[in-house]
């Protein structure tokens, strides 16, 4: 049986088949057989929408099989784990994998689209692990941004990441790691 993994992209023009692909590349590698990616293109990337985003997620975790692994990366796993905050999911998740994402809220982002957010641990579904990832060399988004993560998922294992940049060099071995040791 195969291992489904659902992979969020960021956002901007050209997000999906210049940049993220590659990243995507990089954990089906890393992960080998055994795992089958899903990488949807999410709608008006180069100006998403929160509303949008979320409806486009919702279409795939309705396919999702059960222990499903959730996959993020900048702005997508901005949204991923803002939506996850709204719903409960219908199949068991088996892990989040949050990478590189920009945090909302004091310290943070502003957005107009998503609400801050400072009880994430209290509105994620409970009992799944939470993995955050952010390269120290991330001119993108902010490195203090783990860090505001990790402040208010104080459960998430926190992986900060040496002479990485927002694509984490497009090496995704430490996220395959960890999907692996998760069964």
């Amino acid at each position: 049986m195969t291992r489904q993994v659902l992979f969020i992209q960021g956002g901007g023009h050209g997000a999906h088949d210049k940049w993220d692909n590659k990243l995507v590349n990089s954990l089906s590698n890393e992960l080998g057989p055994g795992y089958t990616i899903c990488y949807p293109v999410m709608p008006n990337e180069a100006d998403p929408s929160y509303a949008a985003w979320k409806a486009a997620l919702m279409k795939e975790f309705d396919v999702l099989k059960r222990d499903a692994m959730l996959v993020g990366h900048s702005l997508g796993g901005t949204i991923l784990i803002n939506v996850l905050t709204e719903w409960a999911p219908q199949r068991a998740i088996g892990g989040i994998f949050i990478i590189a994402a920009p945090f909302v809220g004091e310290g943070g982002w502003t957005s107009q689209d998503i609400e801050p957010r400072s009880d994430f641990a209290a509105r994620l579904p409970p009992g799944i692990p939470i993995f955050l990832y952010h390269g120290r060399e991330d001119e993108i988004a902010p490195f203090k941004h783990v860090e505001l993560y990790a402040q208010t998922i104080p459960s998430a294992h926190v992986r900060r990441l040496n002479g990485r940049d927002h694509q984490l060099n497009y090496d995704l071995s430490v996220v395959a790691n960890d999907i692996r040791q998760l069964g």
